[in-house]
């Protein structure tokens, strides 16, 4: 059975971006980009692959979950098909239509469609972000991984934007880098 697998960017203080969206302040040069692209290259965006050349194929996701915000930073740059390389959902109840034929609106039944997903064969299933989504998804996520960047925010859009019941987690891997960025994972004990 596949699972749902939360990887993300965040701050020590648990933050994924400013309250505005943006994300400006994550380290995007160390040590740590190329172990990344090579252990998930599919999660970078069809856009940045092209220019750094990454081509490989997908290692852990064959499908992403966006909620509508995260999506959007794509689409303000005109990007509408952010990750060809994997099956597309994009999770809004604003939205009318999806703006790109290759990434599914979902308006309802969002923990519906996660199961069904979790019961079909292939790789796992990527929950980019954002913090609504992951909240309303919680019940579901199987792993977190955490990209942690050393700074602290102090305001912005948490890792979990409602509230979520108090869960262990068991740390199943971690490496922390020279320039402080770490990575995390860690097996969610529903």
């Amino acid at each position: 059975m596949r699972e749902l697998k939360y990887y993300v960017a965040c701050t020590v203080d648990r933050f994924i971006a400013r309250s505005d969206g943006s994300f400006d302040f994550f380290l995007m040069e160390g040590e740590q980009v190329a172990d990344l692209h090579t252990t998930f290259p599919e999660t970078i965006p069809a856009h940045f692959r092209d220019k750094l050349g990454i081509s490989a194929d997908n290692q852990c996701f064959d499908v992403v979950l966006m909620g509508r915000r995260t999506y959007e930073v794509g689409l303000k740059e005109g990007f509408t098909n952010p990750y060809p390389q994997m099956k597309q959902y994009l999770f809004s109840r604003t939205l009318t239509e999806s703006p790109d034929q290759n990434v599914e609106l979902v308006r309802e039944n969002a923990l519906a469609l996660v199961r069904e997903l979790k019961t079909q064969t292939g790789k796992d299933i990527w929950l980019c972000g954002g913090g609504d989504l992951a909240t309303m998804l919680f019940s579901e996520i199987d792993e977190m991984i955490l990209k942690v960047h050393p700074i602290l925010l102090g305001s912005g859009i948490p890792l979990f934007s409602g509230v979520v019941k108090q869960t262990s987690l068991e740390l199943t891997d971690s490496k922390i880098y020279n320039n402080g960025f770490m990575l995390l994972h860690y097996r969610v004990k529903h």
